[in-house]
């Protein structure tokens, strides 16, 4: 009798409406790349994963509307907004980004899975960042989210940019380390503790060590092997570090700070941490977020995880704020003039809030105004008010009535924000002064043509008050020069 042998079945089709849908693993793992602050259209059939039918508009209309729809939670956190988009032969997605960076994955409406990932980088480039990262002392980092892992993807976001939350977070810890009493077991030339006789008596004097009593004691030391952990993540970044060297200062920076770490643990071997012992550290109790964010750290170094998918393993997700990271900038440049002229206040330190009382207070909404960065004279005030947008570039090259009204509609209300905060100062004379990020080349080119400032008054009856726009680079290499050029301003407009 012959036996009919059992026909193994291939990989259902997934239904998508009326039509079956053959869903093929993507070749190759997909990566979405946008420039922060703009617009881009990129296309959606990267969703069907494998080949692309003839006619497959109406299939990936239905997808793209899903997958916006699954990951619309995930895109706000990076300041992504994705509308579907169809021109009457293929759908795309409009993606708008904000002031944001970072990198997040995104699930797929046909296998469910976190099949594709997303990276906002920075419109200026990489290499910028890291330069002003250091010269702001690396306040402003990326922040990990509570994101899934993106999938292994083209080296698009530089390693060292991990080492950088990596290490910062590994420093707050170190130093956050308490001391604890352990139980200590040693030879001691002095009894200390409780006194173990009976090996004393027949092994150490047998052997003419008479002055080594074995004792058992407490005593306050730091936890070894959780600094034998943290000695190992150091290790393991700086040997990263070190293929990185010749990618700008920041990364010598930042192997200056992994040598200062290694030597104050200098006591404790370098030890790869077992995942009971990550379990055993995350358990603990009464700790703050910076011990926990730490440990997070060693485990992601343990895992040889990478941003965006850099190393063997999926990436972490993560986020920043260009915003932030340009008002850092502007303090750094202001605080280079104000060693010439005057007295620095930052927002940042909360050395220039000025609150607003409302009545009733309850009813109230904004209840104070901070501006950026301050300097002060006896007779003079300059507030600089840093904008992380693009309006500087595109104002260069079109005419203001040319200008798309949401642009101009931007800039008058931060014409009116720089207005609000000039009445806070209480000096004959003020200077309001947005700045704006531009390139390089785009600096050098405005002082080419003695077009860096732009100035106008505002009649006051009793003081005298300026506006000034201006842009600054995110550039390090044209720091002095920048800051030249202001002082520059500053006597030349006798403000």
């Amino acid at each position: 009798m012959k036996v009919r042998q059992k026909r193994k079945r291939g990989p259902r089709a997934i239904t998508n409406g009326a039509r079956p849908l053959h869903y093929r693993a993507p070749a190759g793992d997909k990566l979405l790349e946008i420039a922060d602050s703009g617009n881009a259209r990129l296309p959606a059939e990267f969703l069907l994963g494998g080949q692309v039918p003839r006619d497959s508009s109406a299939q990936v209309a239905r997808l793209a509307h899903q997958f916006i729809y699954q990951n619309t939670e995930t895109l706000r956190r990076v300041g992504v907004e994705i509308h579907p988009h169809f021109d009457g032969t293929k759908v795309d997605f409009d993606c708008t980004s904000s002031n944001r960076i970072g990198a997040v994955s995104l699930l797929s409406p046909i296998s469910g899975k976190f099949d594709f990932g997303l990276v906002v980088r920075p419109r200026f480039g990489w290499s910028g960042l890291g330069a002003v990262m250091n010269a702001t002392g690396w306040r402003v980092i990326p922040s990990p989210l509570a994101e899934p892992m993106l999938p292994r993807s083209d080296r698009k976001i530089p390693p060292w940019l991990l080492s950088s939350i990596v290490l910062f977070r590994l420093k707050i810890l170190l130093e956050s380390l308490e001391r604890k009493f352990v139980l200590v077991r040693e030879g001691r030339s002095a009894p200390r503790g409780s006194v173990d006789w009976g090996e004393y008596a027949n092994r150490q004097i047998s052997r003419g060590l008479f002055l080594e009593v074995p004792c058992q004691f407490p005593d306050l030391r730091d936890d070894r092997r959780l600094r034998s952990a943290i000695r190992f993540a150091v290790e393991a970044h700086l040997g990263s570090l070190e293929t990185q060297r010749f990618a700008g200062i920041y990364v010598l920076k930042l192997i200056e700070l992994c040598q200062t770490l290694r030597d104050r643990l200098r006591d404790v071997v370098p030890l790869r941490p077992r995942p009971a012992d990550i379990f055993g550290w995350m358990r603990a109790t009464l700790k703050s977020g910076e011990y926990f964010g730490g440990i997070e750290a060693i485990e992601w170094t343990t895992d040889e995880r990478g941003l965006g998918g850099l190393s063997d393993l999926r990436g972490l997700a993560w986020s920043m704020s260009m915003e932030e990271f340009f008002e850092a900038w502007a303090e750094v440049i202001v605080d280079r003039v104000a060693r010439r002229y005057g007295v620095l206040k930052t927002g940042r330190l909360r050395e220039t809030v000025i609150p607003i009382s409302w009545d009733p207070p309850y009813l109230g909404s904004q209840k104070s105004l901070v501006p950026d960065v301050v300097l002060e004279r006896e007779d003079f005030t300059l507030i600089v008010d840093a904008k992380y947008k693009q309006h500087w570039e595109e104002m260069q090259d079109t005419r203001w009535r040319n200008l798309d009204e949401s642009i101009r509609e931007r800039h008058r209300e931060d014409l009116l924000q720089a207005l609000a905060y000039s009445t806070t100062a209480r000096t004959p004379r003020v200077a309001v002064c947005l700045a704006y990020p531009c390139r390089e080349e785009t600096w050098l080119s405005l002082r080419e043509r003695n077009q860096l400032f732009y100035r106008a008054n505002v009649p006051a009856q009793d003081r005298r008050i300026d506006l000034l726009l201006t842009a600054f680079p995110l550039s390090t290499r044209l720091l002095d020069e920048v800051v030249g050029e202001t002082v520059s301003a500053i006597a030349r407009f006798d403000l």
